[in-house]
Order: structure tokens, then sequence, then C-alpha cells
């Protein structure tokens, strides 16, 4: 995948050469199975068509290089400096006969022009899997990382061309395409709160249940908050209870406990996922999960969409939580209005038919188990469940009452738990709408809340024991 197909003139056996908009907007290409998708996009910034080539490709069951995971863990500082003090050695080795105080390391493909660099380009390559790479080196007392970055094609200087072309067709004969392997963990349990949390997953009082149940179930228990990112590696296990979103602390920490094989609830790619709207569409869509009409919006089809979805029309961001970034149009007026302002944010966004109902059904499922049940109504003279600009704070979201899993009607059951196994081993907030005597899936939530009082309404104690029990197991599996 490339931003322009026509400049690319490489010729490989077994390697179609398309445009990323081709690959996003054409349909045709998600019916395609077991491809391996290299994204070689001059762009991979969050929401942008690199980004979103990659989110894709996972949700149509491709196997995509770079994935989302490598990515995002491009553009967070914090896994950059865990990696230089990871492989420092080999850094200061590589670079040791440097008279410069910067130097730049060109990476294509996993290989530098260089041979005396390949053990460090081959090192950076593993970690990120980014296809065109500059790093970016000073010396104070020892080399150090200053930044990595993906480059595209174009910014290739010419002299490194004939090089890169090489490496482009050894890389492509590879048979396999390794990522790297991490390091182990012990045994406490962090659970990371975020005391600023505009709507956090557990309230106060379910934090204490955590801890309490968990120190009786054998873990030390410590609430962490964000700045505790260099003492995760102290801990043996992690359970997120902050507000998950690509850009914030959650996936650092969550990225980091993989990487150091910490046991995690929930995983990153869990967060990567979940926070998109559009991987959830396109995901739903292909595992054949009923959903109401949804359309994946760009700028080129924009103007037809209210074909399929009709009016009132419900507009989702890409990274909407919480029922922020949710929109509801009931004119074309708005619709044209509200889609332009959101597509100057984001190349993708969601279109949704609008279906009015009492409440939804959320369906609580860990490791592909359904452990609650609940129904969420509406909130007061409200569309959503939540309503963030209630005058009074009582109202900004609806009751709930909670349910014995034998009582939920089997077809809610049955698409909740197909899908949850798109997304993999972890916990999730299935949200589902009875409409017609049908059961729709409306969204698929990571970081499910847990609350006192509401999710653990019927099942009380053993909502939280069953969470523990899944982090216990994950430690006891290693």
């Amino acid at each position: 995948m490339v931003n322009q197909s026509e400049t690319w003139n490489l010729a490989l056996e077994n390697i179609q050469i398309i445009s990323a908009q081709a690959y996003l907007t054409n349909p045709d290409y998600s019916k395609i199975k077991k491809a391996r998708i290299f994204n070689l996009c001059k762009d991979y910034s969050y929401q942008s068509r690199g980004y979103y080539v990659s989110l894709l490709a996972e949700a149509r069951g491709h196997l995509a290089i770079p994935t989302v995971t490598n990515l995002v863990d491009l553009r967070e500082p914090k896994l950059v400096k865990i990696v230089s003090e990871e492989f420092d050695d080999l850094i200061q080795k590589s670079l040791k006969n440097i008279k410069n105080q910067e130097f730049t390391l060109s990476i294509y493909f996993g290989q530098n022009v260089a041979q005396k660099y390949r053990e460090l380009s081959a090192m950076f390559h593993r970690h990120f899997q980014i296809p065109f790479l500059r790093v970016k080196f000073n010396y104070t007392t020892k080399w150090n990382i200053k930044n990595i970055k993906a480059i595209s094609e174009a910014e290739i200087p010419e002299d490194h061309k004939e090089s890169m072309r090489e490496f482009a067709v050894q890389y492509f004969a590879k048979k396999r395409y390794d990522t790297p392997r991490s390091v182990k963990a012990d045994y406490d349990l962090a659970i990371l709160v975020n005391p600023e949390d505009p709507a956090p997953p557990s309230n106060p009082k379910a934090i204490k249940k955590f801890v309490e149940i968990g120190e009786k179930m054998g873990f030390y228990v410590e609430v962490v908050s964000p700045k505790d990112l260099s003492r995760l590696s102290a801990f043996d296990a992690l359970f997120i209870r902050q507000s998950t979103e690509v850009n914030n602390e959650a996936y650092a920490f969550a990225r980091k406990a993989q990487q150091e094989e910490i046991a995690i609830i929930d995983y990153p790619e869990a967060i990567l996922k979940c926070c998109n709207k559009v991987f959830m569409a396109e995901a739903l869509q292909n595992a054949g999960i009923p959903t109401p009409k949804t359309v994946i919006v760009h700028k080129d089809n924009k103007n037809s969409v209210l074909e399929t979805t009709g009016l009132p029309v419900v507009l989702k961001s890409p990274d909407s939580t919480f029922s922020f970034g949710v929109k509801k149009a009931t004119t074309g007026e708005e619709y044209k209005e509200m889609v332009t302002a959101m597509l100057k944010n984001s190349d993708l966004v969601i279109a949704q038919e609008f279906m009015p109902s009492e409440y939804d059904w959320r369906i609580g499922i860990l490791d592909d188990k359904p452990f609650y049940a609940c129904r969420y109504y509406m909130a007061k003279d409200h569309w959503q469940i939540y309503n963030w600009n209630a005058a009074e704070k009582d109202n900004q979201d609806g009751n709930a009452d909670s349910l014995p899993i034998e009582e939920i009607p089997k077809k809610v059951l049955d698409v909740a738990l197909k899908s949850a196994k798109i997304m993999g081993k972890g916990l999730y907030g299935i949200d589902v709408k009875e409409i017609d005597g049908k059961a729709l899936v409306i969204e698929i939530n990571d970081n499910p809340n847990i609350d006192v009082g509401v999710e653990d309404g019927f099942y009380g104690d053993q909502v939280y024991i069953d969470i523990l029990s899944a982090l216990k197991g994950r430690l006891e599996k290693k």
C-alpha cells in the first residue's frame, strides 16, 4: 500500500502495489482472504490514511506490517526510552567510532547502506517493524536516542535508493516477518487509576473492592497513577481502571506491560481496536454480526451516505468513548455540517442508522465467558445512555439494573459472545439493542465499567473475583 502507486516501479513476484485510497474505499479488497499487507504510506500519524490501512487490514483479517501497535509505539516517547535503555550496550558499541556529536541512522526494510550498522538497524526494525525509519542520536556523556521517526519514500536520498530497492527485494523474498520477544515479570498487582479521569471505568467503592478482594486472594495490591509508568516493572500484573484511549497513559502502561510479559487486563491490541469505531465497523461486518446500517464515511462517499442510513443519522468520530464525540443529525443540512467538521480531524468517520430504544443491553465478557449482564437505560430526556450536557449531574446518565446471565435473551448473548471473539481474550462490555425481534451490536467496549451497585448488582463480589482470578490464571499459566 502506497500513497501513489504510479510512482513505484518495483517489479516483485507475488506483490501487488496499490494505492492506500483504493484499499480503504474499494470493497473488493475487504473480501480478500489471508492477504499480507505491507504499508508503505508516507504518513502514519493517528487517523491518517496510513494509520487506517494498518487498522482496517487487521479488521479484515489481513496481516499488516507495520501493525497499528507498531505505529502507536513510534509516537510514544516513554516506549522509545524503554528501547533506548534496553539496547544501550548495542547502541554504544555500534556508534563508538563516530567523532561527531550527532549521528543519523537511516533504516530501509531493516538494513542500512553501511554494513557496520547491520545489527543496530536490525534491532530497531525488529522492535518497530516500520519499513523506512530514521533514528537520530546525540552524544553527551554517551550516545542517546534523540528521536525516531518513520519517513516516506520521497525522503530517501537519491544515492540511497538503489540500495533501498535491493533491500526491498531481499525483504519481500522472506517467508517470516518476526516481531521481538520480551522479558519476564513478578507477582504484585498494580491497578491504574487516573484521579483526573472525567469518566472513570470504576467508582472509588469498586476500586476499594478490587483491593480488598485482591489481598484476600494473595495479591499485594497497589493503586498507581499515570506518573508511575517507570515503576511498572516492579509488578507482576496490571489491571487498567483508567479510561483507555490510544493517546493517553493507559496505552503506554498496557504496551509496557506486554513488552515485559506482565499479566494484564486489558491488552494494548484491545485498546487500539475497541477505541476505533472504524476498525469495529469493518470487523463486525466482516464477521457477519448484525448491526444497525453502518457506513464508513470518507470524502468520496459523504454525499451518498444518507441513502443507506436514512435520517436521523448517528455520527461517530473514530475514537469516541462514553458518548463523547457521538452526534445525531436530524436533517440533511445538519449531517453535512457535522460530517464536514469531523472529516477535518479524521480521514474516516462512522455514520450509523439511528435506532431508538428504552435501554441497551451490556454483556460483560471475560476471556470468552459472560460474567455479568446489565440493562442501561437512556439518560433523562436524551437519546443516549450518557448526556454530558445535562443541567444536573444526576441526569448525566440513566438508570441501570443487573440480571443473571440465564435471563438474557439467547440471541443477545450469542451476538455478544461472537463479537468478543473478534477482539480476542480480555475484558469486554458488548452493547446490544433489541429492535423488532433482532439483536444488533452497537459497540464493543474494552475496559468496561465495573461500578459498585451497577455491574455487580446481581453477582456481587463474584464479578471482582472473576477478574482477579483471570489475572492470576495468566500468571500461573507462565
